[in-house]
């Protein structure tokens, strides 16, 4: 019979002694971390302080750039942390904490690009129904759908790995990962699995889906459109389109890691790679917009820089 228990802790495996460098890389992971605040905090004053930001669009960037403030604080502090100590163990109850927040981050991301696309195909396929469809109350609803649905997932996911019986607590990581626990279970998971599968097929189905009608509908109307829509889609839906590609392969290579073994790559690239989609897309989101809009950038320019 296998010895289990219902562990305490965890240990997080994948942490590698950087001798008296982890000072330099405690101050380089610090600025990336106050550079993802600034930025994220910038767009969101600006959006909300300019009535003329006031539209669908601005709105669902808002929840976009909270939400990379809100995935970002459970991580980053957490990294910092780790880096400076050298017994990296995490409560048990910190550990499912931080899978929380992480995996309600990663959802809420999905299903906030998956409103934006939706609502570029309005703007772009159906512009005379656009300001009936998307009222201030429907972007208050689909607003508070997108985080409202990944909050209650999560949750009934971690609500059934936390009773789990687990045979080891080593997780080969650099942050708590709940498959990596359920892997360490030595009780039934059954019910984990299927819920496992439930949680990523209405993912892939629901999210992708609507991702992909939406562009689909969108791509039809620029090749039998006139030259003003062409520039319309490109100019506002390039940014979106590029995050959604640089979130989905940092997503799938952590898929990817979590089920396969990748051994065969070098531990400091399975770190990077393992960390992609919850430290660049912070940063990569804000600057992206805030470069590629013009109305934001503008707006920038004179939120920080005054008159020019």
């Amino acid at each position: 019979m296998v010895n289990s228990t219902r562990t305490s802790y965890f240990t997080l495996a994948a942490y590698c002694d950087t001798g008296i460098f982890r000072y330099l890389l405690f101050m380089i992971v610090m600025l990336f971390y106050v550079l993802i605040i600034c930025s994220n905090l910038l767009l969101i004053v600006v959006i909300c302080m300019n009535r003329s930001l006031h539209e669908p669009m601005y709105m669902f960037l808002c929840s976009l750039f909270v939400n990379e403030l809100f995935g970002s604080s459970g991580l980053f502090p957490f990294l910092l942390l780790q880096i400076l100590s050298d017994i990296h163990t995490v409560p048990a109850s910190f550990c499912f904490l931080q899978i929380y927040c992480l995996y309600t981050y990663a959802n809420v991301q999905f299903c906030n690009l998956s409103i934006m696309s939706y609502d570029r195909y309005l703007a772009i396929c159906r512009p005379l129904q656009y300001n009936t469809r998307m009222t201030s109350q429907k972007v208050s609803m689909l607003i508070a759908l997108v985080w409202l649905y990944p909050f209650i997932e999560v949750a009934v996911m971690v609500a059934l790995s936390a009773p789990l019986q687990l045979c080891g607590n080593i997780i080969h990581k650099v942050y708590c990962d709940n498959f990596s626990i359920i892997k360490l279970a030595c009780s039934d998971t059954t019910v984990n699995n299927i819920y496992g599968l439930v949680y990523t097929f209405t993912i892939i189905v629901g999210v992708l889906t609507l991702i992909f009608y939406s562009y689909l509908k969108i791509l039809i109307i620029c090749f039998s459109g006139s030259k003003q829509t062409r520039q319309k889609a490109v100019s506002t839906c390039t940014p979106h389109l590029v995050s959604l590609l640089n979130f989905s392969f940092g997503c799938f290579f952590e898929v990817l890691q979590s089920r396969f073994n990748m051994n065969s790559l070098p531990n400091m690239l399975r770190i990077f790679l393992s960390l992609y989609f919850l430290t660049c897309q912070p940063l990569f989101n804000p600057v992206l917009y805030g470069l590629k809009m013009s109305k934001i950038r503008t707006l920038c320019k004179l939120t920080v820089f005054g008159k020019m």
